[in-house]
């Protein structure tokens, strides 16, 4: 059975969701997910598991991201992008300069408060189903990072492109109305290009119809995800067998820090910890 990573560069007008279900049919596998949502219009960098990677899925939310964005100043809308109904419109005065003053603002940690339009559940319900009967409530700020936002190009008097590397739970379309309040116009998100996501960068994405083509062929080996960590190879036999029990082994003189431990035959077994000399798992990855 097909296992591991594809990265795809997510078209626009589908959901994340849309993807994996593409790709269900083409592997023929049940077991696929992706590592961190993209609205409909977003492009770009989509980790999808497949197979045993899926358990892979938690370390891949929880990364760092990077976008390309396109903000527009004097315009709000419902959804904080260009896909919703115009709520208000302003005259925009601001230069070049102001925006870059504007973006200094949202370095570093800061509160975000997150859309309406988003899969967040409050008392159980899903804030877009509450925002499409036309309901609000109120939301409680998430803490988020950005660590780096920079002001790539102006393209009219209107429209910005900015890059953003951020944490997991960033909106960028709030990023983009709360730099609009912040300079006084309103703002709204007219594009979204995702470009890094767990580590994946766009030259290493395929398109749906690439693997259409070519298959399993696209798939890379789960523990790619893990790449920054060194390789451990067990060459015990015993050794071997207590990992694939989910027991801790010993390692004398293996310094502490996270390892991609391998067994005999190269298969990737899981991602442990070593600490003074023990080898404990962090997540197993290998078959039943």
């Amino acid at each position: 059975m097909p296992n591991g990573i594809i990265i795809i560069d997510k078209p626009a007008g589908w959901t994340s969701m849309d993807v994996c279900a593409k790709l269900r049919g083409i592997l023929r596998e049940k077991r696929v997910g992706h590592g961190g949502t993209l609205d409909p219009m977003a492009t770009g960098v989509l980790p999808v598991f497949v197979g045993q990677a899926t358990r892979a899925v938690e370390f891949a939310e929880k990364s760092r991201k990077e976008y390309v964005a396109g903000l527009r100043l004097g315009q709000v809308t419902n959804t904080q992008d260009i896909s919703g109904e115009t709520l208000d419109t302003h005259p925009v005065t601001v230069s070049r300069a102001d925006v870059e003053s504007a973006l200094e603002r949202f370095l570093g940690d800061i509160q975000q408060i997150p859309p309406m339009y988003s899969a967040i559940k409050i008392n159980g319900q899903k804030l877009y189903d509450l925002a499409r009967k036309g309901r609000e409530v109120e939301r409680k700020p998430r803490s988020i990072t950005i660590y780096e936002l920079e002001l790539l190009e102006q393209v009219s008097e209107t429209d910005y492109l900015f890059r953003c590397v951020c944490s997991k739970g960033t909106y960028i379309r709030t990023l983009c109305h709360d730099i609009g309040q912040a300079l006084g116009c309103g703002g709204t998100l007219y594009s979204l290009r995702r470009t890094i996501a767990a580590g994946f960068t766009l030259d290493q994405a395929v398109t749906l119809e690439d693997v259409q083509a070519q298959g399993e062929a696209l798939l890379r080996p789960t523990d790619s995800l893990f790449a920054e960590h060194p390789i451990l190879s067990l060459s015990s036999e015993k050794k071997e067998k207590r990992v694939r029990c989910g027991n801790p082994i010993t390692m004398p003189g293996t310094p502490d820090g996270t390892y991609r431990v391998c067994g005999r035959n190269g298969e990737f077994l899981c991602l442990s910890r070593a600490e003074n000399g023990t080898l404990i798992s962090i997540k197993n990855f290998f078959g039943a």
